[in-house]
């Protein structure tokens, strides 16, 4: 039968460099999903659209990923690894060509569509991928160094993409996405083992069970919950920073790439608490959340106060990603794999709603709004944390 690891210990290089690629792949790849965040005013001004519709932009792509992305997973998973590879990131050169050439929000919006029905398929395979290239004993460490490049995507793809976006255009930023994809995929081509498809787990028809049961799927309501309070603000924190701060655009990327930094701290103190007690991280994380994105728009004329807000918002915001993935699949320890995708489309569930509340509360109640909407939405989190806390089985 084909084998899918190295097994000489000269082999060990390749397989590091092989698990590096396939870390830049996934960052290629969430910061697809993630770049217009920090594009949307420039977008918006470009196609003559309003900021709330060109935020629905972001809804497609979520709800596109929860919708279709389990099934076409499933779809494809009797694949070999390696064309399965190429083929994802040769669609996300023709995606972001498209997006970078578009001439209408009609056409980005089908450029959008492309890329988010196969991200779950890199994302549900790239970790057992590198599972299997490190061999039994190492494949948490390479599993983590592919998350790695997935979590650098949700902090630094934003602000990289404005930046490239202040000095390339907005177009540009998906010009860049493109030809950085196709370097990946010749890549990937070149240099990564020829690997089988995943065996069928004997038992996975009753990995299903797990979806009856009441505590998992609260921790996954908990999940939507969290990210839409999330990103009922994040998705506008760009035109917040221009229009409430005054932050000239060309000085945004720099703001929103502070905001990543100091969420990589969160991503460290999240990952250490979720193992003593997920929900009291959660609810500790979630009120954290709140109080930056509440004080955020009255000091938003401070600067002093503003990065204090920014601080304890950035922390937060990047230590719930951690923290939802592992209490999910914790919930589900019976069938892990299932209790991760369905994380995952919790997970754009949220993104998605957040972007719709986030828009509707911009059109009714202004910009300003932004910050009392998304802590009601984390505070609804917190309480039922605190409900699953106080019936803990």
């Amino acid at each position: 039968m084909a084998t899918s690891t190295l097994t000489a210990s000269a082999a060990a290089p390749r397989v590091g460099l092989s698990i590096l690629i396939l870390a830049i792949a996934g960052f290629i790849i969430l910061t697809t999903e993630f770049l217009i965040l920090g594009l949307l005013p420039a977008l918006a001004r470009d196609l003559n659209i309003s900021i709330p519709l060109a935020g629905q932009l972001v809804t497609l792509f979520a709800f596109t990923v929860m919708l279709f992305g389990p099934l076409l997973t499933a779809k494809l998973a009797h694949l070999p690894r390696k064309p399965l590879f190429v083929f994802v990131l040769l669609v996300f050169v023709v995606a972001n060509a498209l997006a970078a050439a578009a001439p209408n929000i009609w056409v980005l919006a089908l450029a959008r569509f492309m890329a988010a029905l196969f991200l779950p398929v890199f994302w549900s395979t790239a970790s057992e991928t590198a599972g299997q290239l490190a061999g039994p004993g190492n494949s948490g460490k390479a599993v983590a160094q592919v998350y790695m490049g997935i979590s650098a995507a949700f902090v630094f793809g934003i602000p990289l993409g404005t930046l490239a976006a202040d000095a390339l255009g907005w177009r540009g930023s998906f010009w860049l996405l493109a030809g950085a994809a196709l370097v990946i995929a010749v890549l990937i081509h070149l240099l990564l083992p020829t690997m089988p498809a995943a065996p069928k787990q004997a038992a996975g028809e009753k990995q299903t069970a797990i979806l009856k049961q009441p505590r998992f799927l609260a921790h996954v309501l908990l999940s939507t919950l969290a990210f839409t309070a999330m990103f009922t603000a994040y998705t506008y924190l760009a035109d917040t920073l221009e229009r409430l701060a005054g932050i000239p655009s060309s000085q945004v990327g720099w703001w929103l790439m502070a905001f990543g930094a100091v969420g990589m701290l969160g991503n460290h103190l999240g990952g250490r608490m979720v193992d003593r007690n997920p929900l009291a991280a959660m609810v500790l994380f979630l009120l954290m959340l709140a109080a930056g994105m509440l004080a955020s728009v009255p000091a938003a004329t401070h600067t002093l106060w503003l990065g204090v807000a920014l601080t304890a918002w950035g922390i937060a915001h990047t230590a719930l990603f951690p923290i939802c993935q592992v209490r999910v699949m914790q919930a589900g320890a019976r069938a892990q794999a299932l209790a991760a995708s369905m994380n995952i489309s919790a997970a754009n569930a949220g993104i998605g709603l957040g972007a719709i509340f986030g828009g509707l509360g911009i059109r009714h109640f202004g910009l300003e709004s932004l910050g009392l909407l998304a802590t009601l939405g984390a505070a609804a989190a917190v309480v039922l944390a605190l409900l699953m806390m106080r019936r803990p089985a």
